[in-house]
């Protein structure tokens, strides 16, 4: 039996099972296509998500393959520029596509020891007080203490659980795909430039191997949202928006997308979790989706460790949904605004030109983009220091880097005192006696996820809060 098994093996799924490995539980994926994605609807990593892939060893690997950029445009498609004096080490986008990035992710999971079987369909699920019984379609039972599903907005273990999914469905869907055209680079950038004054949601990118990303509104909703465009649709839009279909041909994979926006009504139920896609969907727009699945797996891998190994306090696990669900909430709000925002609606544009004229404030542009990144998030630890709640950012210290530190998934007490002391959780926490000049607290103690559960130098307070999140002191 399987300490844990996971249904989906995308982004998140990869994320979630390594995060168990490193902390020695055994994890099993099950995913239901035969073969890796050749599709890469997303396009990139965000600053926290960055700063996760540092966090865990993997950054060069990640930036070996994809393009650090700092161009605006990523809060509905207004152009500002990047802003200034981000709170963050990596103040950049990491352009990579998403088969790179869960290539990556597989690699990192199968160098823990993750075990992933392709073409296992989950279809039905049981539970009991000592683990979950998963069957698959060719009528295999699997046993495993938990479940988690990340399979994906249409996900199995989602309904097979019975947990509502409320939103509002899709009013508006987009085609892309991958594609070659025989029209002229030059003669491409005039007609999309001049599309893309009142139609957003139009574009084609060169992506350096002879082929273009295309995107243009479709006709209307499919009625079946699995099924995918044919070429002939896409020529058929190109020409409606553009007045030309660029003669596309050699198409690499199709796809479509819509405006739907839902939100898991509850992330855990027993012994079976929900993360990714699985817990909420909504539009692409600003880049947010994968990167906020793979957010959901760094959240939730360290907190079912350890409940696995049997040293987590009682509410640990149920913090998942406390912390992540309101972030969730934020992310369906903010691409909720941004696709009206994009309307061509006069009302919608007139609020479009206003809020234009905002962003030109530094302190606006510079809060929308941590939203949108991932960095504004601050979960509720209660009152205390401006820090407490945030994830920390990494900070140079005399011997080196504070993410160096992290690559275990272990947490840390960043100690500038030397007063205090770990005793009793050394298993589970590094105890790192350093100083930097970026960091004007004598102390921190940080959560595997790098969020920062205290703050101060008070060793009493230091010993009340580490079993919030570490549990009881070894004997």
């Amino acid at each position: 039996m399987a300490d844990v098994i996971i249904a989906g093996g995308g982004p998140t799924g990869l994320m979630m099972a390594a995060e168990l490995r490193l902390q020695g539980v055994d994890v099993l994926i099950l995913e239901k296509e035969t073969e890796p994605t050749r599709q890469s609807r997303a396009q990139g990593l965000h600053v926290r998500s960055i700063e996760v892939m540092d966090q865990r060893g993997l950054l060069e690997r990640f930036q070996a393959e994809g393009k650090e950029i700092r161009a605006g445009g990523f809060f509905a498609g207004l152009a500002k520029a990047w802003p200034e004096r981000m709170d963050t080490a990596h103040s950049y986008v990491l352009a990579i596509p998403q088969q790179v990035t869960e290539r990556l992710l597989a690699e990192h999971a199968a160098a823990l020891g993750v075990e992933v079987r392709r073409g296992c369909e989950v279809v039905g699920l049981d539970q009991d007080d000592d683990g979950v019984t998963v069957e698959l379609a060719d009528g295999t039972r699997l046993r495993s203490r938990y479940l988690v599903g990340c399979d994906g907005g249409r996900s199995a273990v989602r309904k097979l659980l019975g947990v509502g999914f409320p939103g509002e469905p899709s009013k508006v869907e987009t085609l892309l795909g991958e594609m070659e055209m025989t029209v002229s680079p030059e003669e491409l950038a005039e007609v999309v430039a001049e599309v893309r004054k009142t139609q957003l949601r139009f574009g084609a990118m060169p992506l350096g191997d002879g082929a273009y990303r295309v995107i243009v509104p479709a006709d209307g909703v499919a009625e079946d949202r699995a099924t995918p465009p044919t070429l002939a649709d896409f020529r058929q839009q190109l020409r409606a928006f553009a007045g030309t279909d660029f003669g596309v041909h050699s198409p690499r994979w199709l796809s479509r997308f819509g405006d739907a926006t839902r939100l898991a009504e509850r992330y855990r139920v027993g012994r079976v979790l929900l993360a990714g896609d699985a817990a909420h969907i909504h539009p692409p727009t600003g880049g947010q989706g994968l990167n906020l699945g793979v957010q959901d797996a760094f959240n939730l891998g360290w907190k079912l460790a350890a409940t696995v190994k049997g040293w987590a306090p009682d509410a640990l696990l149920d913090s998942y949904q406390a912390e992540r669900h309101p972030v969730a909430a934020e992310v369906l709000d903010n691409t909720r605004a941004q696709m009206q925002l994009m309307s061509v609606e006069p009302g919608a544009q007139a609020v479009r030109r206003l809020m234009a004229e905002l962003i030109d404030f530094e302190e606006v542009n510079r809060h929308l983009i941590e939203k949108i990144t991932g960095i504004g998030v601050r979960y509720d630890f209660g009152e205390g220091h401006e820090l407490l709640g945030r994830r920390m950012r990494d900070v140079g210290l005399k011997r080196g880097r504070l993410f160096e530190l992290m690559h275990g998934g272990r947490g840390l007490l960043l100690d500038q005192t030397g007063r205090l002391s770990v005793a009793g959780w050394e298993d589970r926490v590094d105890h790192v006696v350093d100083v930097s000049e970026e960091l004007d607290v004598p102390a921190v103690l940080l959560r595997p996820d790098g969020h920062v559960a205290w703050v101060g130098d008070d060793r009493e307070e230091l010993l009340a809060q580490l079993p919030t999140w570490f549990g009881k002191a070894a004997d």
